[in-house]
């Protein structure tokens, strides 16, 4: 048997279509990254939880947390989405969360086990995700997902701030919200866990249909 080496570069003349490289930084995944290197800085300014610094550590969480939905809408406008978006944006969007809350317990401000559920939760449907993924499942995004999100920043950025501006008591509506956030978080966790399921279920139908079409 005969072996031919190729080069590279003719392999590259020879597939036009094929493109040059693979464009990796763009605006969206900026954003995702901006929204990790912001952990840190809420960490650090929680280990001193002054009015001032709760203020300026609430407000780094909010802008972080919006940048969640704009990168994503520019994204799909733009029609740039990427590999290597899709795997840090949830991952941007759980960590900000969940490293938020653990400082929160820390200084007392939320109950561990209601952070440890939170926590446990994403870490589930993380792990699920990765296996549909594998399978050739799909499972859409629900509003009940998108509810507790919504739930989970509000609930996180007004704990974050803790003290009363304005007559309001932040840390109240913080643990108002942060009670149906984690009544959402379960829900919505365990109909995803259904979904999974139900399609699981349906696989070997599929299999079967398609062979029986050969």
């Amino acid at each position: 048997m005969k072996v031919i080496s190729i080069k590279p570069d003719t392999l590259r003349k020879e597939a036009p279509g094929r493109p040059e490289k693979r464009v990796i930084w763009n605006l969206p995944n900026a954003l995702t990254i901006l929204r990790i290197m912001a952990i840190p800085v809420i960490v650090l300014l929680l280990f001193s939880p002054g009015k001032v610094t709760s203020f300026i550590a609430s407000m780094i969480f909010l802008f972080a947390a919006i940048t969640d939905g704009l990168d994503g809408y520019i994204a799909r406008r733009q029609n740039i989405v990427t590999t290597l978006g899709k795997f840090l944006d949830p991952l941007a969007d759980k960590l900000l969360v969940i490293t938020s809350l653990i400082m929160l317990i820390h200084l007392g401000r939320v109950p561990a086990w209601i952070v440890a559920i939170i926590a446990g939760r994403e870490m589930a449907v993380t792990g699920l995700r990765a296996i549909a993924i594998n399978e050739g499942i799909i499972i859409s995004a629900s509003q009940l997902g998108k509810y507790k999100t919504l739930l989970q920043v509000i609930a996180t950025t007004t704990l974050i701030c803790h003290y009363p501006y304005y007559s309001i008591d932040f840390h109240n509506v913080g643990m108002i919200s942060l009670w149906a956030a984690l009544v959402l978080t379960v829900w919505s966790g365990l109909e995803y866990f259904r979904g999974f399921f139900r399609q699981w279920g349906e696989l070997p139908k599929m299999v079967d249909k398609k062979k029986e079409l050969v």
